[in-house]
């Protein structure tokens, strides 16, 4: 055998001893640590990337607690910080789940707290809020942040949003908007174990999810469209000619060509920041969209009848807040569902409207 093949040869053995041995010790160094530290050891977890909860600030009001009392029981506790508005449907669509995990966790070591951040101004009276708190059965605590104080604390921008801090205070989960739901409890479950292990409390093993049917949006639908000047701007969502006239009372005329994703008041309307209302005693609103639900945030009494493609709503359409044929009385301020139905498709809708003082802030869509 040439000298140079066995060179070769020797060169080819020892290259493949070093690098077996290379990976055995990069095994090796594997395995301890994943044996050596458990996920669910709080003290092993380096959580000098994450960042601590802000305090509560600026808050208006307390609902299901006081301060003294919500300071008290925060110590200690892994919080789900949900930031909402009552009248967001997006905000509503979750909060079966917040609930569902406030009571399934809540003894376990789980503070849920409502932050409730008002998209618009009917939502900072404590009464309108209460009474969602009601509708919805939430019995965790509910801090109005009227002012918007704690929402920028968190260095927030949406509409819901939800925050997980683990038991000693760190931001441990962030999610923006709907869905993510198991995720979101499987993270619960990890840091209450983390919590039990800290505290050397015996925690029951049910690692069973809440199961609730999620909402399923439709891929394409008319997006959010506002009535407010103020909220609409850069967006060209108002079809009529007259357009937008901040602050004044303008006379909108009824129009055969309309647009998708684009409405249309008929009568007189006010032109307010976040709301068009209604001035004189009857006026309505055309709109051409494309979903398979749609919700109205309204104030102020009113009767609305609604019509689909020039015929009264047919029952297969019926939103969940109509009780009677295709009328609708609205009298409390937030969000009314109209139209409700299992696929998505485009029609024509027109709502008449009986009531001066009439106010729509909002047309959401799924």
């Amino acid at each position: 055998m040439k000298s140079e093949i066995k060179t070769a040869i020797i060169l080819a053995v020892a290259i493949g001893v070093g690098i077996a041995a290379i990976n055995v010790s990069f095994s090796s160094l594997d395995q301890a640590s994943v044996s050596n530290i458990s996920p669910n050891d709080s003290t092993q977890i380096d959580k000098s990337g994450f960042k601590m909860a802000p305090d509560l600030v600026g808050i208006a009001h307390y609902l299901n607690t006081t301060p003294e009392e919500l300071a008290k029981e925060m110590e200690g506790k892994v919080i789900l910080y949900d930031i909402w508005t009552y009248s967001c449907i997006n905000c509503i669509r979750t909060l079966p789940y917040i609930t569902a995990w406030d009571d399934k966790y809540s003894e376990q070591g789980l503070l849920v707290i409502g932050i409730h951040s008002p998209e618009f101004e009917f939502e900072k009276d404590p009464e309108n809020v209460k009474m969602a708190i009601d509708k919805h059965g939430i019995n965790y605590p509910v801090v109005m942040d009227n002012d918007m104080e704690t929402w920028k604390a968190f260095e927030n921008r949406y509409w819901p949003r939800k925050y997980i801090a683990d038991h000693e205070g760190y931001i441990r989960y962030d999610h923006i908007g709907e869905g993510g739901y198991q995720e979101t409890e499987k993270i619960i479950q990890q840091l209450l174990q983390e919590r039990s292990d800290a505290l050397g409390i015996q925690m029951g093993a049910d690692s069973a999810l809440v199961d609730i049917e999620e909402f399923e949006h439709t891929l394409f639908r008319t997006p959010e469209l506002y009535f407010g000047y103020h909220f609409a701007q850069n967006r060209n969502q108002l079809g009529s000619e007259e357009g937008f006239q901040p602050g004044k009372t303008v006379t909108y005329q009824d129009t055969e060509k309309i647009d998708l994703h684009k409405f249309y008041p008929i009568g007189m309307w006010m032109n307010q920041e976040d709301s068009m209302e209604l001035v004189s005693d009857t006026g309505e609103i055309k709109l051409l969209y494309n979903a398979k639900e749609v919700n109205i945030v309204t104030a102020n009494n009113a009767e609305l009848e609604i019509y689909l493609d020039g015929d009264p709503l047919p029952e297969q359409y019926l939103g969940k807040d109509i009780t009677s044929g295709n009328t609708l009385r609205v009298s409390e301020p937030g969000l009314y569902n109209i139209i409700n139905s299992k696929e998505s498709t485009s029609h024509v809708l027109e709502i008449k409207v009986k009531g001066a003082g009439f106010q729509i802030f909002t047309f959401t869509f799924g």
